[in-house]
Formats: structure tokens, C-alpha cells, sequence
């Protein structure tokens, strides 16, 4: 009897102590966005000291946003597939599709009223000169790859399947992605090998965009050396007024407007959400693109208990048409430029432009960085001579990106989490656990795993939680 105790003592201790090393494991990645902070105030330092010499190192920031971009297409394709695929109605993804535009349209027009609401309340642009260098530089923005709406839906469909890869049009990819879920819906069983090999294959790119996260502390060195090293304080001191007021008003949208929907609908504290995403958060205020933060975005959703359709859906949608900081930012930028040409605008005539700048901006959603770009496009096709004035804004652009990039995020962060509860796609038991700390996120792999321990027993039943043992069964 004391050899069968001491052997059933063995055996119990082993799933306590089973975890410690996946856990220690993901420990260490802690240091990875210390780093990450010690590179962004380096970079600072830097730019501020030596800023011509900080400007040449602009090219590592953007080699790090570019090894995330690469990621982004199969990410989607791989999520998009496996959530569709495995969904055996397609109602049920056409509702969530329904549920997340209606969503993004309204939130679109929410930000552009805040935004044309304070940008009133502040008036910033009175009295300012606008030189003829100014002009250059404003017309100079103007970028010929934002499209008219009707351009921008066929520019939606790819030249091939494969060129949707090949040129990282993320609506594009989307496209051909749903095409392939439906396709697999139908094929029923026959489609099951299918599904299984795309599994392996977002296994694969999980792990890749892993261990690119490594480099994370060189590329948020160069991004902010180079930011600092080319705007200075100098060119923040006359524009302070705008961009501390729309930094203040995408604040009060995200706490205010999203916090409460967040509470009233799914009964969560976004500062509990934000906490559980604030490596994301570090990422993108480090290199400026939320682009950089929607891989893992995708990934922590589904960790949290968002359903796969929902996710695969909301998110990559909500990158093109769900830009709440883009929102705010161009009614604003608007109003400061009408008011410094000496031409500030009535009610009557931001109406319009408001209703416009809501189409407008989905024609440039493809615009990598399109924030002053799609203003420029904006104002160029509704009232032209706004154009000359973009120029004012282009010295503290890139600080204003920030907060467009982390309004944007949050907005599809909680917009995930608010579409998984109106269509009940969402294990709300998982999200209180998860975001208790109790199911920690798997740094290494960025996937649950049964094997690591992430994903206990009793989450079974979230069919995108499936591990490696139901693979190799396969």
C-alpha cells in the first residue's frame, strides 16, 4: 500500500508541476518589451542629440514593420479558413459580417462627429501663415493610390488567388480567404484534410512571427531615432494645441465612448482588456503601425474565447474600415487647415465633408500609413484648395500617428470582443479567466497548445483551441 500511495502522490504532482516550464518560457518575454522600452527612450536620446545621424536609421524601423507585414496575409488566409471552414452554417458567418460593417459604419460616423465637435470647441488653426513651401509640401501628399469608391471595391478583387499574397493587399487576401472557407463548407468531410493542413500551416507562421518579435527592440530604435531626429520639439511648439487636443479626444473616445459600450455589452473593464493587450499596445507605440500589432491581435482574440468566424472576420475587416483615430483625426486636421487658410467652414459645409470623409477614407484603406495621405486624397476630391494647407500638419504627423495607430487598435479590440457577445461566439467564462491571468498566452508559439498545459481539458469544446494530439490523431 505505501508503494501504491507514494506512486499515486508521484502521478498527482506531475500536471501541477507539468506547466512550470512553458510558464517559465513565456517569463522570459517579459524582457523582451523591457527592452523594447529602454530602445524607444534610447531612440529618443538619440534623435535629440544626433539628429541627422538618427534620421539614417529610419530603414531599421521600417525593415521591422515590414517583417510583421509579411506575416499579415497568411495569418489572415489561415484564420479566415479555419474559422469559416469549420462552421457548418454559413448564416451564421454571413450574420457576423452583417453585424461587424453595421458596426464599423456607425462607430465611423461616432468618431467623425467627436472629431468635428472639438475641433470646433478648439479652433487651433486661426491666424497661422501659410507660405508657398508649405503649399508644396501639402500638394506633395497627395497620393494617387487612394481610389474613388467605386475603383476601391474592384480593387478589392486580385489579378490572381496568388497575387493577393504576393502584392499584401490585406481586402484582397480577405476576399480570397472567404472564398476558400466557403469552399470548404461545402466540400463537407472531404474538405477535413484540407482544413488540417492549413492548421499546420498557421502553426508554422505563428512560430515565424515568434521569433520575429525578437527584433522588436532594434526596429522601435530606429522608428522613434528617426521620428525624433526629423520633426525636433521645434516643429511640435506651434502645433501643440491640435495634437495635445487630439490626443486628449482619442482618449476620451476610447475610455469614454468604447469603455462604456464594453461594460454596457459584455460586462468588461477595458482597463482589464487593455492590461491583457498591453504588449500590443508597447508595439505599436514603438513603430507607429497598427498593422504591426494584428497578427497577435488575432491571435490573443482567439486565446480570450472569441469563436474563430468572429475573429477572422472582425479583425481584418476592422482594419479597413473600422479606423476610429483615422476618424478623429481627419475631421480635425480638416477644421485646423480650413481655419488656417483664413477660410473656416459653417455646420453646412462640414456636414458634407464629414459624410464624405466617411467614404473616403475606405477608398484609401489599402494606403500603408495612410492617414495624412488619405486627407490629402480626401480634401483634393472635395475642396481642393483645403490641400495647400495639409503641409502645416506634416512636421507633427508622425507624432499624431501614435494616437491614430492606438485609437485604431483598441477600436478593433473592442469591437472583437463586442461582436462575439451579440452573436454569442464568445465563451465568457474563458474571457474572466484569461483575463484574470488564470490561462496565461503562449509567448513562444502565440497558439494554445494541449500539450503545453495552456488549454485545459474543459475548454474543449472551442473548436479552434484543438492541440497537436487531435492533429496527429488525424
Amino acid at each position: 500500500m505505501p508503494t501504491t500511495s507514494s506512486r499515486r502522490a508521484a502521478v498527482a504532482s506531475t500536471p501541477q508541476t507539468a506547466p512550470a516550464a512553458p510558464a517559465a518560457k513565456r517569463d522570459r518575454t517579459h524582457y523582451l518589451y523591457i527592452a523594447v522600452i529602454g530602445a524607444v527612450i534610447l531612440g529618443i536620446a538619440v534623435g535629440l542629440i544626433a539628429p541627422d545621424f538618427a534620421v539614417e536609421l529610419k530603414p531599421i524601423g521600417t525593415g521591422f514593420v515590414n517583417l510583421i507585414k509579411m506575416m499579415i496575409s497568411p495569418i489572415i488566409f489561415c484564420t479566415i479558413v479555419l474559422g469559416i471552414g469549420s462552421v457548418r452554417k454559413a448564416a451564421k458567418v454571413g450574420a457576423v459580417g452583417g453585424i461587424a460593417l453595421g458596426y464599423f459604419l456607425v462607430m465611423s460616423l461616432v468618431a467623425l462627429t467627436i472629431g468635428l465637435v472639438v475641433g470646433n470647441i478648439l479652433d487651433p488653426g486661426t491666424g497661422l501663415q501659410v507660405t508657398d513651401a508649405v503649399k508644396e509640401a501639402g500638394q506633395g501628399q497627395v497620393s494617387a493610390e487612394a481610389l474613388p469608391p467605386v475603383e476601391f471595391v474592384l480593387s478589392i478583387i486580385p489579378t490572381t488567388m496568388i497575387s493577393a499574397f504576393t502584392e499584401g493587399q490585406v481586402l484582397q487576401t480577405l476576399l480570397v480567404a472567404l472564398l476558400a472557407g466557403f469552399a470548404l463548407q461545402a466540400m463537407g468531410s472531404a474538405g477535413q484534410p484540407i482544413l488540417r493542413g492549413v492548421e499546420h500551416i498557421q502553426r508554422l507562421v505563428f512560430r515565424i512571427l515568434a521569433m520575429v518579435m525578437w527584433a522588436a527592440p532594434l526596429g522601435a530604435f530606429g522608428a522613434i531615432a528617426a521620428v525624433t531626429g526629423s520633426a525636433g520639439l521645434d516643429a511640435l511648439k506651434s502645433l501643440a494645441v491640435l495634437m495635445l487636443g487630439f490626443y486628449a479626444t482619442c482618449f476620451l473616445f476610447v475610455f469614454i465612448v468604447l469603455g462604456t459600450l464594453l461594460r454596457v455589452v459584455a460586462g468588461l473593464n477595458i482597463l482589464t482588456l487593455f492590461k491583457y493587450l498591453g504588449r500590443e499596445f508597447l508595439l505599436i507605440l514603438s513603430t507607429s503601425s497598427s498593422e504591426s500589432a494584428l497578427p497577435r491581435l488575432i491571435a490573443k482574440m482567439e486565446h480570450v474565447g472569441v469563436s474563430k468566424p468572429v475573429v477572422g472576420i472582425t479583425i481584418p475587416t476592422g482594419y479597413s474600415f473600422n479606423l476610429d483615430g483615422t476618424m478623429i483625426y481627419m475631421t480635425m486636421a480638416s477644421l485646423y487647415i480650413a481655419d488656417a487658410l483664413g477660410t473656416p467652414m459653417s455646420l453646412g459645409e462640414q456636414i458634407p465633408l464629414l459624410l464624405f470623409l466617411l467614404v473616403a477614407s475606405k477608398g484609401a484603406a489599402g494606403v500603408s500609413g495612410a492617414g495624412l495621405a488619405t486627407l490629402a486624397g480626401g480634401l483634393q476630391s472635395h475642396k481642393p484648395a483645403l490641400v495647400d494647407g495639409i503641409g502645416l500638419i506634416v512636421g507633427i504627423d508622425r507624432f499624431m500617428s501614435e494616437a491614430r495607430a492606438l485609437t485604431n487598435f483598441a477600436g478593433n479590440a473592442v469591437a472583437t470582443v463586442l461582436i462575439g457577445t451579440w452573436t454569442n461566439e464568445i465563451d465568457k467564462d474563458r474571457v474572466n479567466r484569461v483575463l484574470a491571468g488564470e490561462l496565461p498566452f503562449d509567448e513562444k508559439t502565440l497558439l494554445d497548445d494541449d500539450e503545453d498545459g495552456a488549454v485545459p481539458a474543459d475548454d474543449a469544446e472551442i473548436p479552434e483551441q484543438g492541440g497537436e494530439k487531435e492533429l496527429a490523431k488525424a
